[in-house]
């Protein structure tokens, strides 16, 4: 008896096996996505529900872009009433973007994504280049080559490793080490002002790491304070991110660092060139008078630059009357404190390093 029934177990699970095979065997579908033109807005048709108003558009679109250029396409945009964030009302003339689902070139699910807005970033981009080259001449080309070596170390190196797993903290130390490098000496020259500059710099950045890393681990931040965080959590769990939360503060208080090396370095060149006999100290006292003053517009701008980047939670913060001691202990909330702080640390402690390598390298030279 207990063979038969085995048996029968056998044969119903030999049987169930290739229904099993097939359920679990993923679905992939494909998204394209195309530039388009909305050439007609034909009708809208409005539906009352029980607390909302939806609205349907039956638009015309044409292809502007891809390998079906000059599609001419009709679609429905769909969207609510009074909601200003998610929907939009498409007009003709407006440029959209379009996704696919499916093979490309089957058009039988179309929707429209967003508006385009992708060329007015283009033109911000072009104005703003042409006024490097109109103002800084030379120095504008070596900046706009510097811009370029810099966003190509950020995204084709330092986000690829970070994907596959490396250290956040000793990736951004290191390409932040090379980038400071790279831009000190096409900027500054091949010179000891440049070596110094470099020096200085890498000093705040390293300081800055480090205090973030410090206040990090006392705050006990997660690395999850952002939706962007929570979200990549989601797509790849191996990743560090409490290192990737230093790492981006590294990265974010890199432009303020070399903009205050830079500056004393320079300062303490001319210094140098106008009085050449100026003696270490005299020297370090100058470089240090300049790094002051540069030091409090700089650490007000790295500052304002998270406020104004947070203005919008803040003002729910207010808007809420959300006490005190639950605003400062929200992760998102602290995570701001020690990445403003943290780069500011490291901004003013480049400043000594910066200055005394100037009187020492640049006066004690010929002494």
């Amino acid at each position: 008896m207990k063979r038969i029934i085995l048996a029968i177990v056998l044969l119903m699970t030999i049987a169930l096996i290739p229904s099993i095979t097939v359920a679990e065997e993923p679905v992939y579908t494909e998204e394209h996505f195309y530039r388009a033109r909305v050439l007609e807005v034909r009708e809208a048709e409005e539906q009352q529900h029980q607390y909302f108003t939806s609205i349907e558009q039956e638009v015309v679109v044409e292809l502007t872009s891809g390998p079906f250029r000059g599609e001419v396409l009709t679609i429905y945009n769909s969207f609510f009433a009074g909601d200003p964030v998610y929907d939009f009302v498409l007009e003709a003339g407006q440029e959209v973007i379009v996704v696919t689902i499916g093979e490309e070139g089957f058009f039988e699910q179309v929707y429209v994504q967003d508006l385009a807005r992708d060329r007015g970033v283009y033109y911000l981009v072009v104005v703003f280049l042409i006024a490097l080259l109109v103002v800084g001449r030379m120095k504008g080309l070596k900046t706009i080559i510097t811009l370029a070596v810099t966003i190509f170390l950020i995204f084709w190196v330092l986000l690829p490793l970070l994907l596959a797993g490396y250290s956040p903290i000793l990736l951004a130390v290191g390409i932040a080490s090379v980038a400071i490098a790279f831009i000190q000496f096409v900027i500054g020259g091949l010179n000891l002002k440049s070596l110094v500059a470099t020096f200085g710099t890498i000093t705040g950045v390293v300081v800055a790491g480090l205090m973030a890393f410090w206040a990090g681990g006392l705050a006990r931040l997660t690395g999850f304070g952002s939706h962007e965080a929570q979200m990549l959590y989601f797509m790849d769990q191996t990743i560090d991110f409490r290192g990737l939360l230093f790492a981006g503060i590294i990265i974010g208080s890199l432009g303020a660092i070399t903009d205050i090396g830079m500056s004393i370095a320079s300062a303490a060149t001319e210094i140098k060139q106008a009085c050449p006999d100026i003696r270490p100290r005299e020297l370090i006292n100058g470089a240090f008078n300049v790094g002051r003053d540069v030091m409090g517009t700089m650490a007000n701008t790295l500052i304002l630059a998270y406020v104004g980047a947070a203005i919008p939670m803040l003002l729910l913060v207010m808007g809420y009357e959300i006490d005190w001691l639950k605003v400062i202990n929200m992760d998102i909330i602290a995570t701001e404190f020690v990445r403003g702080i943290a780069g500011s640390i490291g901004l003013i402690a480049a400043v000594p390093v910066t200055a005394i390598l100037s009187g020492y390298l640049l006066a004690g030279r010929h002494r």
